[in-house]
């Protein structure tokens, strides 16, 4: 029982996360496009990932002062 609670916590958990990184990816593609795509064009995804996460980092400072 306990393995099965478990089981569903963490896939819950990488749910969520799977869940807010697709919504950033989102926000990133409608906020920034041409970061998109150029990371697209020369097949360099490090200047995608590192606005990538300052968005979840803005996001999340947010919510921080929301709280």
């Amino acid at each position: 029982m306990r393995l099965g609670r478990a089981s569903m916590s963490l896939f819950a958990t990488v749910g969520v996360l799977a869940a807010v990184c697709a919504a950033a990816t989102i926000w990133l593609l409608l906020s920034d496009p041409v970061t998109v795509a150029d990371a697209v064009n020369e097949g360099e995804v490090t200047p995608l990932v590192r606005d990538l996460a300052q968005a979840l980092y803005d996001a999340l400072l947010s919510l921080l002062k929301y709280l």
